[in-house]
């Protein structure tokens, strides 16, 4: 058989080296979300608030709920994964954290803090990131 030299070159590498990095988006979604969750938690509202002025705006049951969606997508993108127990909810949950962030840009514009959310759109383009390489091939 000759070659033109033309053809593709083909290689087991790509594949490995996606997996790899899904893993650490994974790891770093996971690492972000829980410990927004986790400190929105344990932070006093005033100290919050000293730092992020909504968080003096809205209720507690709202920042709390919004402490507890970062926990559960946090939680959600890795944990299935990992444990390879119903490992297609990590999908899920990185849609859900998609959702959340766009909800929390939409929030932001509303109060005319625009400033504030580059990194939410970096967070939504990793959770897709995440929810497309784990669709239909999860571990």
């Amino acid at each position: 058989m000759t070659t033109t030299g033309n053809e593709p070159i083909t290689s087991v590498r790509p594949a490995k080296g996606f997996a790899l990095a899904l893993w650490l988006v994974q790891g770093a979604l996971f690492l972000l979300f829980t410990g927004t969750g986790m400190w929105k938690l344990l932070t006093p509202i005033s100290d919050l608030a000293a730092m992020i002025p909504w968080a003096g705006e809205v209720s507690p049951a709202f920042l709390y709920a919004t402490a507890v969606f970062d926990l559960a997508g946090g939680v959600g993108v890795l944990l299935p994964t990992v444990t390879r127990i119903k490992p297609n909810l990590a999908v899920l949950a990185a849609i859900g954290c998609a959702a959340l962030q766009v909800c929390a840009i939409v929030f932001h514009l509303s109060r005319g803090e625009a400033a504030n959310t580059p990194f939410n759109f970096v967070l939504v383009a990793l959770s897709v990131v995440v929810a497309w390489g784990r669709r239909g091939r999860p571990v």
